[in-house]
């Protein structure tokens, strides 16, 4: 063991032995997101146990980022207790079309895909196994036609079970928000959110305590009715930040209760959510057309698009994404749908190049080496371009272009 078989066919997915030249396949679990949609930045909201109010929190922070002039959505993956459609005051059946199944939308334009909404009856449960559960998630993703949306928030069921992880591997989750309740079981929770997070290589943005104290209307006093708080010292320990303290507000449960979330006078969530887009502005993603890591010569005909997201100049993510196939006029918008700020590639039809400014999306050719170095290159001001074009092919735009 440690050194490679005499015998070895290189066939490492049918072999049981542990040799250091052991290489495993990687299983791409993404799932594509509907063709006729387009999502930019995607928050999951997680808890470790329930009770905690995390679709209520959910359901704040959409309204606020609604406040905000911002297209919002809610996916809820909580599908056997799915909450959302209540709380926004939403009945009936989702409707269809050739395309895919059409979101409901509420009284403000938040767009809405729930379990419920495909119901005969919503008081009937979903008695359903784990794989299914998982599988109407991604249904939700691939099917669902959602129209340009700038943040989807995903309500998450509680734990760190089958759907959180179906959820993490196949959608572009780009952070989470821990929800939590002031309690001593929550320290446990916060360490499973997080190992969870680092395993699946996701960020998260911070920790709301939910039912953090109850303000008195008669003198105005806080009372902790579930005890001290420890998510500061919680959060000091891993490194993270507290987004916010809510109350426990009786006019924020009966505005859930009456599907009039979106209507409540004072929502404490609307800092955060400021917050949250004005972080976006400062993130930018960087696509790097590449073979093998490298940044290939020939835009259309990629390998893959490693895609680095930076924030202050700095990568905190990656990902790669196979190339979805080469067709004209395709892949430019194809990246614009996954958020993508600058493209960078060693050359590129000219077809491609109009498409990408058309979209907003900053152009860098004639770039060459590491697929990660050119991104670095480019933050630090040092990577320029050079107007390289794809010659080897005769018609305008085989490289991705018209």
């Amino acid at each position: 063991m440690g050194n490679k078989e005499e015998n070895c066919d290189n066939n490492c997915g049918s072999c049981s032995k542990n040799c250091s030249d052991r290489t495993e396949e990687k299983h791409d679990f993404s799932a594509a997101l509907n063709e006729y949609s387009e999502v930019r930045k995607v928050i999951g909201v997680i808890s470790g146990k329930g009770g905690v109010g995390k679709s209520s929190v959910t359901s704040l922070l959409a309204t606020a980022l609604r406040r905000q002039k911002q297209k919002v959505a809610i996916l809820d993956a909580d599908i056997t207790g799915p909450s959302i459609p209540k709380a926004f005051g939403i009945e009936g059946r989702a409707a269809a079309s050739d395309e895919g199944i059409l979101p409901a939308k509420s009284a403000t334009g938040i767009e809405i895909m729930s379990v419920n909404l495909l119901l005969e009856d919503s008081s009937d449960p979903v008695l359903w196994r784990g794989p299914l559960i998982g599988n109407a998630v991604k249904t939700f993703w691939t099917d669902v036609i959602w129209q340009d949306i700038d943040f989807m928030l995903i309500d998450m069921p509680p734990g760190t079970g089958d759907v959180a992880l179906t959820v993490f591997q196949s959608l572009p989750v780009d952070g989470i928000i821990v929800v939590t309740s002031p309690q001593e079981l929550v320290s446990m929770i916060v360490k499973k959110a997080v190992k969870m997070a680092e395993m699946m290589n996701i960020p998260i943005l911070g920790l709301v305590e939910n039912m953090s104290y109850f303000r008195c209307p008669d003198n105005g006093k806080d009372y902790k009715i579930f005890g001290e708080s420890h998510i500061d010292e919680i959060a000091s320990a891993h490194n993270l930040k507290v987004l916010a303290k809510l109350p426990i507000d009786p006019q924020i449960s009966a505005a859930c209760d009456n599907g009039e979330i979106e209507f409540t006078v004072k929502n404490l969530l609307e800092d955060l959510a400021k917050t949250i887009i004005s972080q976006e502005k400062n993130m930018i993603k960087i696509a790097v057309a590449s073979d093998n890591k490298s940044v290939t010569g020939h835009f259309g005909h990629c390998q893959t698009f490693e895609v680095y997201e930076a924030e202050d100049g700095k990568i905190v993510k990656s990902e790669s994404l196979a190339n979805p196939g080469h067709k004209p006029g395709f892949l430019p918008n194809y990246l614009h749908e996954k958020g993508v700020n600058v493209i960078i590639s060693g050359g590129m039809g000219g077809g491609a190049v109009e498409i990408f400014n058309e979209n907003g999306i900053e152009v860098i050719v004639g770039a060459k080496g590491e697929s990660k170095a050119a991104a670095e290159a480019y933050l630090k001001g040092a990577l320029q371009s050079t107007g390289s074009v794809c010659h080897e092919h005769q018609q305008e735009g085989s490289c991705g272009g018209h």
